[in-house]
């Protein structure tokens, strides 16, 4: 699903970047797991650390790949079930566009999240998105329309697509 450039890291965010920020993403998700009374079993947090190291989004079967090759099962519903926890939690999100997974960026709080996707090489970074979501929420209730999830998925070229197309 995602091309090398993507793989790489080379446009995801810099909260992502690196091992430090990879285990402080992890304490945070821990402390939000506690603070739901939810458990992160072993095969929650390695499906949080894949969609970590990915610097991206992933497939459920690209998950699942490399949850199998640990040990963790080989059986879809494995994938699935780790996902559907992750995105339900506030620890990962669902990036429709690509039927694919990403981990949050900030997953000691609650936020309606928005993404840009470069359409040369499917790498994905979450950015903020607070006015745009205001924006929303403020349309939304002009209509009387009662809002209860938003994800925006911006589509364009990374800053190295853009230079590979120099």
């Amino acid at each position: 699903m995602m091309t090398e450039h993507a793989r790489q890291g080379g446009f995801c965010c810099a909260s992502h970047s690196g091992t430090a920020n990879v285990q402080a993403i992890l304490d945070l998700a821990e402390a939000r797991a506690k603070d739901r009374r939810v458990r992160l079993t072993p095969v929650r947090r390695r499906t949080l650390e894949i969609l970590l190291q990915a610097h991206g989004a992933l497939g459920a079967y690209d998950v699942l790949e490399r949850l199998a090759a640990e040990g963790f099962g080989t059986q879809p519903p494995v994938a699935y079930r780790a996902l559907n926890f992750l995105v339900e939690n506030g620890l990962a999100h669902r990036i429709r566009r690509l039927n694919a997974f990403t981990a949050c960026a900030q997953p000691s709080e609650d936020h309606r999240a928005a993404f840009l996707i470069c359409e040369s090489c499917d790498s994905v970074t979450e950015a903020q998105a607070g006015a745009v979501n205001a924006a929303l929420s403020a349309a939304a209730d002009a209509a009387g329309f009662a809002l209860d999830r938003a994800t925006i998925e911006a589509v364009g070229l990374c800053r190295a697509c853009q230079g590979a197309q120099a």
